[in-house]
């Protein structure tokens, strides 16, 4: 988890042309993790997760070789040590073997260990384990706040291997989860979780910091030194009734210019961005923090709650009571 506190914000009228907006609204990163899965294994196996893809997956393999089947197609060996991130989730395999079928890990048994963290065991001879795969999993609700069009830039697999040389920092974080995953010391399924909360929101800035990779537009956007004053100016208040003019001051241009400007780089009108920044921030105020729909409503600059509610579908297609039901939370869905 990412909880650094952001710099004064009021700062930002006038930044310098190297303030890094993106690191800068990426400090309010956290992940939520949902379930979490010690996994132990006999080969021949085939393991399928994400049925679902609005969630994040987790892998760290603590004794391998396991092939991941990426939601690509792609085959990748991860051998013992390695890591990945699938920031939205997406169908994949985890098996012995690139040619195996896999059989949905939601049909093994599963023991609780201590809150969201359980036990499989799929063992010929689980006594001598010198054979066993071992890989702990996890399912997780990436929150960017804010930043949540970075998720969808970001590759569909992340593999921390692509990390060591650039930051080999990261390494004793991979051999503290090996010897956790490894050995039934006490306290390890907590100390597991936590390890992968740190590696994922690692591999998440070590993308950033490389540039993000070939993403472009949005991130584009936010390297602008212009631009990139609105963006942290939008962010910032999102419940201000921003105009075209005051939006245009802030890139310092004319309101024809900064309005081609930000589409061009955005993809989207201003007021669209807006929209879709204000619903998502009340998707997660209902849904994961209880906040009434009417303070929602009024936080976010809506004069009626009906107006608020008109936006709220237009945008998630359905109304903002049902983002409580789908909190991340409470939600049980398999995969």
């Amino acid at each position: 988890m990412l909880d650094q506190k952001s710099e004064n914000l009021s700062t930002l009228s006038s930044p310098p042309a190297t303030t890094d907006m993106v690191s800068e609204l990426l400090m309010g990163m956290r992940l939520f993790g949902i379930e979490y899965r010690r996994i132990q294994m006999t080969p021949p196996f085939g393991l399928h997760f994400g049925t679902e893809k609005s969630r994040a997956h987790f892998h760290f393999v603590g004794r391998g070789p396991v092939y991941l089947r990426a939601p690509d197609g792609m085959v990748h060996r991860m051998n013992t040590g390695d890591a990945v991130l699938l920031p939205r989730g997406g169908e994949h395999d985890l098996v012995s073997s690139p040619e195996l079928p896999a059989r949905c890990v939601n049909t093994f048994t599963a023991v609780p260990v201590c809150g969201n963290i359980a036990n499989i065991e799929a063992c010929a001879d689980c006594a001598d384990q010198s054979h066993e795969a071992l890989i702990f999993c996890g399912r997780m609700e990436f929150d960017l706040g804010t930043m949540h069009p970075l998720v969808n830039l970001m590759p569909e697999t992340m593999l921390v291997g692509t990390l060591l040389n650039r930051y080999p920092e990261i390494l004793p974080l991979l051999e503290a989860m090996q010897r956790e995953t490894c050995e039934d010391r006490a306290g390890y399924a907590g100390i597991l979780a936590r390890l992968a909360d740190v590696v994922s929101a690692f591999i998440v800035r070590a993308w950033v910091e490389c540039g993000c990779g070939d993403a472009s537009g949005w991130v584009a956007a936010l390297r602008d030194p212009r631009l990139g004053r609105v963006i942290a100016a939008l962010h910032r208040d999102p419940g201000r009734n921003w105009t075209l003019a005051e939006l245009a001051a802030e890139m310092g241009s004319s309101r024809s210019v900064f309005a081609e400007r930000f589409h061009t780089v955005t993809g989207m009108t201003p007021v669209r961005y807006l929209t879709e920044l204000r619903m998502r921030l009340a998707s997660q105020w209902i849904g994961r923090d209880r906040m009434p729909i009417e303070t929602a409503a009024q936080k976010l600059g809506y004069g009626s709650q009906a107006a608020f509610s008109r936006a709220f579908k237009r945008v998630h297609g359905h109304p903002p009571g049902a983002a409580r039901s789908t909190s991340p939370r409470e939600a049980n869905i398999n995969g």
